[in-house]
Protein backbone atom coordinates (compact mmCIF):
# COMPACT_ATOMS: atom_id res chain seq x y z
CA UNK A 1 0.00 0.00 0.00
CA UNK A 2 1.45 3.45 -1.01
CA UNK A 3 0.84 6.18 1.31
CA UNK A 4 -2.56 7.99 1.12
CA UNK A 5 -2.16 11.43 -0.67
CA UNK A 6 -2.96 13.28 2.05
CA UNK A 7 0.56 11.70 3.77
CA UNK A 8 2.39 12.39 0.55
CA UNK A 9 4.34 15.46 -1.34
CA UNK A 10 7.26 15.54 -3.83
CA UNK A 11 10.04 17.59 -2.80
CA UNK A 12 11.35 18.24 -6.18
CA UNK A 13 11.25 18.55 -9.91
CA UNK A 14 13.14 15.68 -10.75
CA UNK A 15 11.66 12.38 -12.64
CA UNK A 16 11.49 8.88 -11.48
CA UNK A 17 14.64 7.19 -12.83
CA UNK A 18 13.24 4.08 -14.51
CA UNK A 19 16.28 2.12 -15.43
CA UNK A 20 17.53 2.40 -11.48
CA UNK A 21 19.06 -0.23 -9.67
CA UNK A 22 16.76 0.31 -6.07
CA UNK A 23 15.07 2.28 -3.87
CA UNK A 24 16.39 4.68 -1.11
CA UNK A 25 14.32 5.20 2.14
CA UNK A 26 16.16 7.59 4.01
CA UNK A 27 15.06 7.37 7.40
CA UNK A 28 15.20 10.81 9.37
CA UNK A 29 12.25 11.28 11.58
CA UNK A 30 10.40 8.14 11.87
CA UNK A 31 12.63 5.43 13.27
CA UNK A 32 10.80 2.31 13.58
CA UNK A 33 9.59 -0.70 11.45
CA UNK A 34 5.68 -0.47 12.60
CA UNK A 35 2.76 1.54 11.87
CA UNK A 36 5.01 3.40 9.54
CA UNK A 37 3.34 5.12 6.70
CA UNK A 38 7.14 6.59 5.30
CA UNK A 39 8.42 2.36 5.12
CA UNK A 40 4.99 1.18 3.87
CA UNK A 41 5.44 3.90 0.88
CA UNK A 42 8.70 3.15 0.28
CA UNK A 43 8.23 -0.72 -0.06
CA UNK A 44 5.63 -0.35 -2.19
CA UNK A 45 7.64 1.99 -4.22
CA UNK A 46 10.11 -0.58 -4.72
CA UNK A 47 7.72 -3.73 -5.21
CA UNK A 48 6.06 -1.54 -8.16
CA UNK A 49 9.41 -1.20 -9.57
CA UNK A 50 10.63 -4.48 -9.22
CA UNK A 51 13.74 -3.12 -7.55
CA UNK A 52 15.68 -4.05 -4.43
CA UNK A 53 14.77 -1.42 -1.34
CA UNK A 54 17.71 0.56 0.45
CA UNK A 55 16.62 2.01 3.89
CA UNK A 56 19.65 4.00 4.96
CA UNK A 57 19.50 5.89 8.74
CA UNK A 58 22.71 8.24 9.34
CA UNK A 59 23.24 10.31 12.76
CA UNK A 60 24.78 13.69 12.39
CA UNK A 61 27.19 15.47 14.86
CA UNK A 62 26.93 18.38 12.96
CA UNK A 63 23.30 19.58 14.71
CA UNK A 64 23.29 21.86 17.71
CA UNK A 65 22.88 20.42 21.29
CA UNK A 66 24.40 16.95 19.57
CA UNK A 67 25.73 14.77 23.02
CA UNK A 68 25.56 11.60 24.40
CA UNK A 69 22.82 11.72 25.34
CA UNK A 70 21.01 11.79 22.18
CA UNK A 71 23.32 9.89 19.97
CA UNK A 72 23.46 6.53 22.61
CA UNK A 73 19.07 7.10 22.40
CA UNK A 74 19.22 7.21 18.37
CA UNK A 75 22.11 4.51 18.10
CA UNK A 76 20.27 2.16 20.75
CA UNK A 77 17.31 2.50 18.31
CA UNK A 78 19.60 1.80 15.06
CA UNK A 79 21.08 -1.17 16.49
CA UNK A 80 17.36 -2.58 16.99
CA UNK A 81 16.47 -1.79 13.12
CA UNK A 82 19.98 -3.34 12.34
CA UNK A 83 18.76 -6.51 13.80
CA UNK A 84 15.05 -6.54 12.45
CA UNK A 85 16.95 -5.71 8.45
CA UNK A 86 19.00 -8.85 9.02
CA UNK A 87 15.98 -10.94 8.91
CA UNK A 88 14.54 -9.43 5.70
CA UNK A 89 16.00 -8.69 2.02
CA UNK A 90 15.55 -5.08 3.07
CA UNK A 91 19.21 -3.12 3.08
CA UNK A 92 19.72 -1.22 5.99
CA UNK A 93 22.44 1.22 5.93
CA UNK A 94 23.52 2.63 9.21
CA UNK A 95 25.87 5.59 8.97
CA UNK A 96 26.76 7.76 12.62
CA UNK A 97 28.87 10.57 10.52
CA UNK A 98 32.10 10.29 12.32
CA UNK A 99 33.37 13.80 11.74
CA UNK A 100 31.20 17.16 11.33
CA UNK A 101 30.62 17.25 7.60
CA UNK A 102 31.78 13.56 6.96
CA UNK A 103 28.38 12.63 5.67
CA UNK A 104 27.88 15.31 2.54
CA UNK A 105 27.87 13.93 -0.48
CA UNK A 106 26.26 10.80 0.73
CA UNK A 107 22.98 11.24 -0.71
CA UNK A 108 24.04 12.54 -3.95
CA UNK A 109 26.60 9.52 -4.35
CA UNK A 110 23.58 6.54 -3.50
CA UNK A 111 21.12 8.81 -5.67
CA UNK A 112 23.20 8.62 -8.84
CA UNK A 113 22.12 4.66 -9.22
CA UNK A 114 18.27 4.72 -7.66
CA UNK A 115 15.05 5.12 -9.41
CA UNK A 116 13.77 6.96 -6.37
CA UNK A 117 14.17 8.72 -3.02
CA UNK A 118 11.49 8.63 0.30
CA UNK A 119 12.05 10.59 3.20
CA UNK A 120 10.41 11.51 5.99
CA UNK A 121 8.59 15.27 6.63
CA UNK A 122 8.97 16.55 9.49
CA UNK A 123 7.91 19.99 10.23
CA UNK A 124 10.67 21.70 12.84
CA UNK A 125 14.22 21.59 13.55
CA UNK A 126 16.76 21.22 11.04
CA UNK A 127 14.83 18.63 9.02
CA UNK A 128 13.30 20.75 6.98
CA UNK A 129 16.30 22.48 5.83
CA UNK A 130 18.25 19.15 5.33
CA UNK A 131 15.37 17.51 3.30
CA UNK A 132 15.00 20.23 0.82
CA UNK A 133 18.71 20.54 0.56
CA UNK A 134 19.44 16.76 -0.65
CA UNK A 135 16.08 17.31 -2.39
CA UNK A 136 17.70 19.56 -4.57
CA UNK A 137 21.39 18.20 -5.09
CA UNK A 138 19.89 14.59 -6.21
CA UNK A 139 19.13 14.12 -9.73
CA UNK A 140 16.33 11.84 -9.28
CA UNK A 141 12.48 12.11 -7.64
CA UNK A 142 12.07 12.75 -3.97
CA UNK A 143 8.87 11.82 -2.31
CA UNK A 144 8.14 12.70 1.77
CA UNK A 145 6.09 11.00 3.35
CA UNK A 146 4.21 12.60 6.72
CA UNK A 147 3.88 9.97 9.50
CA UNK A 148 3.51 12.83 12.51
CA UNK A 149 0.48 12.20 13.79
CA UNK A 150 -3.10 10.95 13.63
CA UNK A 151 -4.04 13.88 11.50
CA UNK A 152 -2.04 14.46 8.52
CA UNK A 153 -0.22 17.70 9.53
CA UNK A 154 -0.18 19.03 5.58
CA UNK A 155 -3.77 18.82 5.54
CA UNK A 156 -4.85 22.04 7.37
CA UNK A 157 -3.05 25.39 6.01
CA UNK A 158 -3.28 27.24 8.69
CA UNK A 159 -2.07 27.95 12.26
CA UNK A 160 -4.33 27.63 15.65
CA UNK A 161 -4.38 30.16 18.79
CA UNK A 162 -6.48 28.39 20.91
CA UNK A 163 -6.14 24.62 21.39
CA UNK A 164 -10.04 24.34 21.56
CA UNK A 165 -10.29 26.12 18.24
CA UNK A 166 -7.87 23.40 16.82
CA UNK A 167 -9.72 20.72 18.38
CA UNK A 168 -12.63 21.54 17.14
CA UNK A 169 -11.22 21.15 13.62
CA UNK A 170 -10.02 17.75 14.98
CA UNK A 171 -13.15 16.56 15.39
CA UNK A 172 -14.09 17.41 11.96
CA UNK A 173 -11.21 15.54 10.64
CA UNK A 174 -10.17 12.42 12.78
CA UNK A 175 -12.58 10.39 11.26
CA UNK A 176 -11.31 10.10 8.01
CA UNK A 177 -7.81 10.11 9.63
CA UNK A 178 -8.59 7.14 11.05
CA UNK A 179 -10.06 5.28 8.54
CA UNK A 180 -6.29 5.71 6.43
CA UNK A 181 -4.30 3.89 9.24
CA UNK A 182 -0.67 2.14 8.48
CA UNK A 183 -0.09 -1.24 8.37
CA UNK A 184 0.87 -2.09 11.80
CA UNK A 185 3.63 -4.77 10.01
CA UNK A 186 4.73 -2.85 6.64
CA UNK A 187 7.73 -5.62 6.70
CA UNK A 188 5.44 -8.08 6.25
CA UNK A 189 3.83 -9.08 2.48
CA UNK A 190 5.90 -9.62 -0.55
CA UNK A 191 9.11 -8.75 -0.62
CA UNK A 192 11.17 -6.45 -2.96
CA UNK A 193 14.32 -8.05 -4.75
CA UNK A 194 17.72 -8.88 -3.16
CA UNK A 195 20.03 -6.11 -3.09
CA UNK A 196 22.65 -6.43 -5.50
CA UNK A 197 25.68 -3.84 -4.32
CA UNK A 198 26.31 0.45 -3.94
CA UNK A 199 27.74 2.42 -6.60
CA UNK A 200 31.43 1.92 -6.96
CA UNK A 201 33.30 3.53 -4.30
CA UNK A 202 30.27 4.68 -2.11
CA UNK A 203 31.40 2.37 1.13
CA UNK A 204 34.66 3.20 0.84
CA UNK A 205 33.72 6.92 1.25
CA UNK A 206 31.19 7.11 3.24
CA UNK A 207 31.70 3.42 5.23
CA UNK A 208 29.12 1.67 6.84
CA UNK A 209 29.02 2.18 10.39
CA UNK A 210 29.99 -0.29 12.76
CA UNK A 211 27.11 0.13 15.59
CA UNK A 212 28.56 -2.47 18.27
CA UNK A 213 31.95 -1.33 18.15
CA UNK A 214 31.00 2.26 18.33
CA UNK A 215 32.68 4.86 20.83
CA UNK A 216 30.91 8.12 21.23
CA UNK A 217 33.96 9.00 22.62
CA UNK A 218 35.76 9.92 19.13
CA UNK A 219 32.86 11.69 18.01
CA UNK A 220 33.15 15.39 18.21
CA UNK A 221 29.85 15.56 20.06
CA UNK A 222 29.25 17.26 23.56
CA UNK A 223 30.05 14.54 26.22
CA UNK A 224 29.06 16.44 29.44
CA UNK A 225 25.65 15.38 28.58
CA UNK A 226 25.33 11.67 29.64
CA UNK A 227 23.50 9.05 28.28
CA UNK A 228 20.17 8.52 30.80
CA UNK A 229 20.15 5.09 32.65
CA UNK A 230 17.59 2.62 32.36
CA UNK A 231 16.36 4.74 29.81
CA UNK A 232 17.14 3.41 26.19
CA UNK A 233 15.99 3.85 22.47
CA UNK A 234 14.55 1.94 20.44
CA UNK A 235 11.38 0.29 19.39
CA UNK A 236 11.05 -2.85 21.75
CA UNK A 237 11.85 0.04 24.75
CA UNK A 238 9.13 2.60 23.38
CA UNK A 239 6.97 -0.83 23.16
CA UNK A 240 7.30 -2.11 26.39
CA UNK A 241 6.47 1.48 28.11
CA UNK A 242 3.24 1.59 25.93
CA UNK A 243 2.63 -1.24 27.05
CA UNK A 244 2.97 -0.60 30.80
CA UNK A 245 1.34 2.52 30.20
CA UNK A 246 -1.85 0.97 28.92
CA UNK A 247 -1.83 -2.11 31.76
CA UNK A 248 -0.95 0.12 34.47
CA UNK A 249 -1.61 3.77 34.41
CA UNK A 250 -4.07 4.18 31.97
CA UNK A 251 -6.62 3.93 34.09
CA UNK A 252 -5.36 6.12 36.53
CA UNK A 253 -4.63 9.15 33.90
CA UNK A 254 -6.56 11.61 35.80
CA UNK A 255 -3.82 11.47 38.36
CA UNK A 256 -0.83 12.56 35.63
CA UNK A 257 -0.67 15.92 37.07
CA UNK A 258 0.34 14.30 40.13
CA UNK A 259 4.21 14.18 40.58
CA UNK A 260 4.25 11.02 42.78
CA UNK A 261 1.09 9.54 41.33
CA UNK A 262 3.24 7.73 38.34
CA UNK A 263 0.04 7.70 35.70
CA UNK A 264 1.49 9.79 33.00
CA UNK A 265 2.58 7.65 30.09
CA UNK A 266 6.75 8.35 29.59
CA UNK A 267 6.26 8.07 26.17
CA UNK A 268 7.55 11.15 24.94
CA UNK A 269 11.05 10.72 24.27
CA UNK A 270 10.65 7.44 22.04
CA UNK A 271 7.55 9.46 20.37
CA UNK A 272 9.68 12.23 19.43
CA UNK A 273 12.46 9.93 18.18
CA UNK A 274 10.26 8.22 16.08
CA UNK A 275 10.81 4.96 17.94
CA UNK A 276 7.02 4.34 18.93
CA UNK A 277 4.18 5.72 16.13
CA UNK A 278 1.20 7.55 17.53
CA UNK A 279 -1.15 5.20 15.61
CA UNK A 280 -0.19 2.15 17.22
CA UNK A 281 -0.28 4.39 20.75
CA UNK A 282 -4.21 5.35 19.61
CA UNK A 283 -5.35 1.89 18.60
CA UNK A 284 -3.57 0.54 21.74
CA UNK A 285 -5.69 2.78 23.47
CA UNK A 286 -8.90 2.23 21.55
CA UNK A 287 -8.09 -1.27 21.60
CA UNK A 288 -8.44 -1.45 25.76
CA UNK A 289 -11.55 0.71 25.53
CA UNK A 290 -13.30 -1.89 22.61
CA UNK A 291 -13.45 1.40 20.70
CA UNK A 292 -13.70 2.04 16.68
CA UNK A 293 -13.99 4.95 14.18
CA UNK A 294 -17.78 3.99 13.51
CA UNK A 295 -18.41 5.56 17.55
CA UNK A 296 -17.72 9.10 16.29
CA UNK A 297 -19.10 8.89 12.88
CA UNK A 298 -20.94 11.97 11.98
CA UNK A 299 -20.73 13.45 15.32
CA UNK A 300 -20.47 16.43 15.75
CA UNK A 301 -17.18 18.91 16.08
CA UNK A 302 -17.71 20.65 19.57
CA UNK A 303 -14.03 21.17 20.30
CA UNK A 304 -14.97 19.97 24.09
CA UNK A 305 -12.39 18.07 25.82
CA UNK A 306 -14.65 15.30 27.35
CA UNK A 307 -17.38 13.36 26.24
CA UNK A 308 -16.53 13.56 22.48
CA UNK A 309 -15.00 10.31 21.75
CA UNK A 310 -17.45 7.82 24.04
CA UNK A 311 -14.26 6.55 25.98
CA UNK A 312 -13.88 6.38 29.69
CA UNK A 313 -12.70 9.58 31.06
CA UNK A 314 -9.46 8.72 31.67
CA UNK A 315 -8.88 7.38 28.01
CA UNK A 316 -10.32 10.98 26.79
CA UNK A 317 -7.96 12.78 28.54
CA UNK A 318 -4.87 11.00 27.39
CA UNK A 319 -6.32 11.29 23.71
CA UNK A 320 -6.45 15.05 24.44
CA UNK A 321 -3.38 15.16 25.12
CA UNK A 322 -1.92 12.46 22.00
CA UNK A 323 -3.93 14.51 19.81
CA UNK A 324 -5.38 17.67 20.21
CA UNK A 325 -1.66 19.02 22.85
CA UNK A 326 0.90 17.28 20.35
CA UNK A 327 -0.66 17.80 17.58
CA UNK A 328 -1.65 21.70 17.48
CA UNK A 329 2.47 22.51 17.91
CA UNK A 330 2.69 20.22 14.89
CA UNK A 331 0.44 22.64 13.36
CA UNK A 332 2.24 25.47 14.24
CA UNK A 333 5.61 24.45 13.09
CA UNK A 334 4.22 23.04 9.48
CA UNK A 335 2.43 26.65 9.49
CA UNK A 336 5.04 29.28 10.78
CA UNK A 337 8.23 27.45 9.50
CA UNK A 338 10.05 30.40 10.24
CA UNK A 339 9.22 31.72 13.57
CA UNK A 340 7.42 28.78 15.43
CA UNK A 341 10.10 28.66 18.14
CA UNK A 342 11.37 32.54 18.19
CA UNK A 343 10.01 35.09 20.93
CA UNK A 344 8.25 37.65 18.36
CA UNK A 345 5.80 35.15 17.11
CA UNK A 346 4.23 34.98 20.65
CA UNK A 347 0.50 36.09 20.79
CA UNK A 348 0.05 40.16 20.43
CA UNK A 349 -1.53 40.48 23.92
CA UNK A 350 1.59 38.11 25.50
CA UNK A 351 4.29 40.01 24.02
CA UNK A 352 2.41 43.23 25.09
CA UNK A 353 2.17 42.70 28.49
CA UNK A 354 5.42 41.03 28.89
CA UNK A 355 7.14 44.58 27.46
CA UNK A 356 4.91 46.72 29.53
CA UNK A 357 6.47 44.28 32.72
CA UNK A 358 9.79 44.01 31.45
CA UNK A 359 11.59 46.86 33.67
CA UNK A 360 9.58 45.14 36.82
CA UNK A 361 12.21 43.82 39.67
CA UNK A 362 12.47 40.30 39.64
CA UNK A 363 12.94 38.94 43.32
CA UNK A 364 15.74 36.99 42.03
CA UNK A 365 18.14 37.03 39.23
CA UNK A 366 19.97 34.04 37.66
CA UNK A 367 22.20 33.16 35.14
CA UNK A 368 21.86 30.71 32.32
CA UNK A 369 24.70 28.69 34.31
CA UNK A 370 22.76 29.06 37.74
CA UNK A 371 19.92 27.63 35.85
CA UNK A 372 21.65 25.06 34.73
CA UNK A 373 23.33 23.73 37.72
CA UNK A 374 20.19 23.96 39.58
CA UNK A 375 21.41 26.58 41.94
CA UNK A 376 18.29 28.97 42.68
CA UNK A 377 16.79 29.23 45.96
CA UNK A 378 13.96 26.69 45.46
CA UNK A 379 14.26 23.80 46.19
CA UNK A 380 11.06 22.54 43.74
CA UNK A 381 12.28 24.10 40.65
CA UNK A 382 16.17 23.13 41.67
CA UNK A 383 14.28 19.20 41.17
CA UNK A 384 12.80 19.77 38.18
CA UNK A 385 15.88 20.68 36.75
CA UNK A 386 17.49 17.82 37.76
CA UNK A 387 15.01 15.56 36.84
CA UNK A 388 15.86 17.28 33.41
CA UNK A 389 19.50 17.08 33.78
CA UNK A 390 19.27 13.36 34.98
CA UNK A 391 16.42 11.82 33.69
CA UNK A 392 15.89 14.03 29.98
CA UNK A 393 12.28 14.71 31.00
CA UNK A 394 10.62 16.79 33.60
CA UNK A 395 7.23 15.87 35.13
CA UNK A 396 4.39 17.08 33.03
CA UNK A 397 2.89 19.22 35.58
CA UNK A 398 6.09 20.64 37.00
CA UNK A 399 7.30 21.48 33.69
CA UNK A 400 5.21 24.11 33.22
CA UNK A 401 6.07 25.52 36.75
CA UNK A 402 9.96 25.37 35.49
CA UNK A 403 9.24 27.36 32.90
CA UNK A 404 6.78 29.96 34.46
CA UNK A 405 9.79 30.80 37.39
CA UNK A 406 12.37 31.12 34.57
CA UNK A 407 10.75 34.09 33.10
CA UNK A 408 9.97 34.85 37.06
CA UNK A 409 13.82 34.94 37.33
CA UNK A 410 15.49 35.76 34.08
CA UNK A 411 16.38 38.94 33.34
CA UNK A 412 14.03 39.77 30.66
CA UNK A 413 11.26 37.47 28.94
CA UNK A 414 13.44 37.58 25.94
CA UNK A 415 16.28 36.07 28.44
CA UNK A 416 13.86 33.31 29.71
CA UNK A 417 13.26 32.22 26.70
CA UNK A 418 16.67 31.78 25.51
CA UNK A 419 17.67 29.68 29.06
CA UNK A 420 14.38 28.06 28.03
CA UNK A 421 15.10 26.95 24.46
CA UNK A 422 18.88 26.09 25.88
CA UNK A 423 18.45 23.46 28.41
CA UNK A 424 15.24 21.96 27.05
CA UNK A 425 16.59 21.16 23.77
CA UNK A 426 20.19 20.22 25.57
CA UNK A 427 19.28 17.70 28.33
CA UNK A 428 15.68 16.61 27.11
CA UNK A 429 15.59 13.34 25.23
CA UNK A 430 12.43 14.90 23.60
CA UNK A 431 14.14 18.65 23.26
CA UNK A 432 14.06 19.87 19.27
CA UNK A 433 9.92 18.62 19.04
CA UNK A 434 7.42 20.64 18.12
CA UNK A 435 5.90 19.86 21.50
CA UNK A 436 8.83 20.87 23.23
CA UNK A 437 8.88 24.18 21.10
CA UNK A 438 5.10 24.18 21.98
CA UNK A 439 5.71 23.95 25.34
CA UNK A 440 8.36 26.69 25.72
CA UNK A 441 5.94 29.35 24.06
CA UNK A 442 3.18 28.25 26.10
CA UNK A 443 4.89 29.26 29.02
CA UNK A 444 5.27 33.09 27.28
CA UNK A 445 1.91 32.67 26.12
CA UNK A 446 1.00 30.69 23.03
CA UNK A 447 -2.42 28.72 23.19
CA UNK A 448 -3.32 30.84 26.05
CA UNK A 449 -5.21 34.30 26.87
CA UNK A 450 -5.65 36.87 28.71
CA UNK A 451 -5.79 36.24 32.45
CA UNK A 452 -6.43 38.44 35.44
CA UNK A 453 -5.13 39.96 37.87
CA UNK A 454 -2.04 41.68 36.39
CA UNK A 455 0.95 40.96 37.96
CA UNK A 456 4.42 42.06 37.91
CA UNK A 457 6.68 40.34 35.61
CA UNK A 458 4.02 38.38 33.85
CA UNK A 459 1.63 40.98 33.47
CA UNK A 460 -1.81 39.25 31.58
CA UNK A 461 0.43 35.77 30.98
CA UNK A 462 -0.76 33.32 33.29
CA UNK A 463 1.18 33.02 36.43
CA UNK A 464 2.90 29.83 38.66
CA UNK A 465 4.17 29.87 42.13
CA UNK A 466 5.92 26.64 43.58
CA UNK A 467 4.01 27.48 46.95
CA UNK A 468 0.44 27.06 45.12
CA UNK A 469 1.98 23.74 43.26
CA UNK A 470 3.17 22.37 46.22
CA UNK A 471 -0.74 22.83 47.78
CA UNK A 472 -2.14 21.23 44.82
CA UNK A 473 0.06 18.41 44.20
CA UNK A 474 1.93 16.22 46.45
CA UNK A 475 6.24 16.89 45.85
CA UNK A 476 7.76 16.12 49.02
CA UNK A 477 8.91 12.78 47.85
CA UNK A 478 9.40 14.13 44.35
CA UNK A 479 11.72 17.00 46.09
CA UNK A 480 13.80 14.43 48.02
CA UNK A 481 14.31 12.31 45.45
CA UNK A 482 15.72 14.80 43.20
CA UNK A 483 17.21 17.55 45.72
CA UNK A 484 20.98 16.63 45.16
CA UNK A 485 22.53 16.77 42.11
CA UNK A 486 24.84 14.34 42.98
CA UNK A 487 28.33 13.71 41.38
CA UNK A 488 27.25 13.37 37.85
CA UNK A 489 26.47 17.16 37.52
CA UNK A 490 29.47 18.53 39.34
Amino acid sequence: MLAPDSRLAVANDKPVREDGRYVVYWMIAQRRTRYHFGLQHALQRARDLEVPLVVVEALSCSYRWASDRMHSFAIDGMREQQGTFESTPIEYYPYVEPEKDAGQGLHEALAKEACLYVTDHWPCFHLPKWVDMVASAIDVRMETVDSCGILPVRSIEKPFARAHDFRRQMHRDVHDALLEMPLAYPLKGSPPPDFDGFPAGFEKKFPRTDLEALDLADLPIDHDVPPVENAPGGQTEGLRRLDRFIEERLQNYLDRNQPEADAASGLSPWLHWGHVSAHEVFQRVADEEGWDPSAIEGQKATGKREGWWGMSAAAEGFLDELITWREVCFNTCQNRPKDYGKYESLPDFAKKTLAEHADDKRPHVYSLEEFEKAKTHDELWNAAQNQLRRDGIIHNYLRMLWGKKILHWAESPQEAHRIMVELNNKYGLDGRDPNSWGGIMWTLGRYDRAWGPEREIFGKVRYMTSDNTARKVRVKNYVSKYASTGSLFE
